[in-house]
């Protein structure tokens, strides 16, 4: 992923330098578990020894790799040079110890599950914050009126509140699937060649795991299985969507046709290079790209998910890419959202206006029920709703200047039954919220 959208504490999960310090930690676990087995041959001694002056520099990492394509063992050579350094001339190497019945996907794979657990719990973190952002902003408005889109289309009035509400629940969802997804890719592998323990002992991958927080996988091949993998994946992706979702929102409601909300505007910030008066809702534009880059790599990880066998190395090259720019987008994208949905700028004034501009069509169904509730049967009364909400349609399509569908009604014979007080009852907006108090009573035991 690209400098621009990488934080440095989740770039640094997957830098060269974290893995390698990783690596380094796990074949010196690995040591330890032998010394404390005690079937292998080295000694505590040794391994404290190992502990002590285990290293590694990445540059010669790299000059190393660049001979042997191969980035274990070069690592392992690298690590290896300094553990052996001031080991006194003639005696034993102690590096002759380090990977010890152990083959690349026991030191990688493992490795990867640690990087992604550490990853995975800064998403929660972000998750969680985002989440509480939006439960506090959905009590600040619980009682601002806007109007209800279905389609696209004015429906009925509700809250802007509620919008807030039904995103933070929404990440209540992520947060608990992010939470499971964690522990199911919390895996370690030190089983040899194919999984057998040939060449070593289950007891030393299960001191490993224990000691990195992971659990040893009950039956790994070369490699941990990649449905792992992929489900993490699928969670990046569906946490990706409704950050989209949320983002989405936004772009249509800083639309100048409706302007009922607008993502921060900074003082110097630009626009546009050529209009000055534009007020572009550009972050939250950005999220909705980089979660096709989630959504997409998701497709990477299923596809990894077949290997050949007990194991190839088609999914690696794929995983140092696809993996990274998931994580790294989808932090950037819930920095992008913290900051945009905590200061994001409401038009109340501009709500309501919208929420006339129908001229009372939004009060449709309050009609209809009422008409129902004087004997008319639902089709009749469906059928004097629709005429008259289609001639204000008309008017309203047109900038004529007409009647407003309240007008309409009470000139409508067939409507006679409705009195003025009825009418004023069914066509206030705040008759439809009376129930919305169950709807907060409920966020207030949303906890994150």
């Amino acid at each position: 992923m690209i400098d621009r959208y990488t934080r440095p504490e989740m770039g640094h999960i997957f830098s060269l330098e974290n893995k390698y310090a990783i690596w380094q930690e796990i074949e010196v676990l690995a040591c330890e578990a032998h010394a404390e087995i005690g079937e292998s041959g080295i000694t505590h001694e040794e391994a404290a020894w190992i502990r002590e002056h285990a290293a590694f520099n990445k540059d010669e990492v790299d000059a190393i790799e660049a001979v042997t394509n191969h980035d274990v063992i070069a690592f392992l050579t690298n690590m290896g040079s300094y553990i052996d350094k001031d080991v006194p001339g003639g005696s034993p190497k102690p590096s002759r110890w380090v990977h010890y019945g152990m083959t690349s996907s026991d030191l990688g794979d493992t490795a990867l599950c640690y990087q992604l657990v550490q990853a995975t719990d800064i998403l929660i973190e972000d998750c969680k914050k985002l989440g509480e952002i939006c439960k506090r902003r959905a009590f600040e408005e619980r009682d601002t009126l806007c109007v209800g889109r279905t389609h696209g289309i004015h429906a009925e009035p509700m809250t802007f509140g509620m919008k807030f509400g039904s995103w933070a629940w929404e990440l209540k969802r992520d947060l608990d699937r992010l939470r499971d997804a964690r522990n199911n890719v919390a895996f370690g592998a030190i089983s040899g060649a194919v999984g057998t323990y040939s060449s070593i002992d289950p007891r030393v991958e299960e001191y490993v795991c224990e000691h990195l927080g992971l659990v040893h996988d009950p039956l790994s091949t070369q490699v941990i299985s990649r449905d792992h993998h992929a489900y993490l994946a699928g969670v990046l992706a569906t946490t990706a969507a409704t950050c989209e979702r949320i983002a989405t929102e936004i772009r249509n409601l800083q639309k100048t046709d409706t302007l009922e909300a607008e993502e921060p505007f900074r003082k110097g910030q630009k626009g546009s290079s050529a209009m000055p008066h534009k007020r572009n809702p550009i972050t939250v534009e950005k999220v909705c790209g980089l979660s096709r880059v989630v959504k997409a790599n998701a497709q990477v990880a299923f596809d990894n998910v077949a290997l050949w066998h007990e194991r190839d190395i088609s999914h690696s090259s794929a995983e140092r890419v696809a993996q990274a720019d998931s994580f790294i987008a989808l932090d950037h994208m819930f920095q992008c959202l913290i900051r945009i949905v905590d200061g994001l700028v409401l038009y109340p004034a501009q709500m309501l206006a919208n929420l006339n501009k129908t001229r009372g069509l939004i009060y449709s169904s309050k009609v209809l029920l009422h008409l129902v509730d004087t004997g008319i049967t639902r089709e009749d009364a469906y059928k004097i709703v629709q005429e008259n909400a289609m001639a204000t349609w008309r008017e309203v399509q047109q900038c004529e200047p007409g009647t407003t569908f309240r007008q309409k009604i009470e000139a409508d014979p067939r409507c006679g039954k409705l009195k003025p007080a009825e009418l004023d009852a069914i066509f206030d907006p705040r008759s439809f919220l009376t129930r919305t108090g169950v709807v907060f009573d409920r966020l207030e035991q949303l906890e994150f």
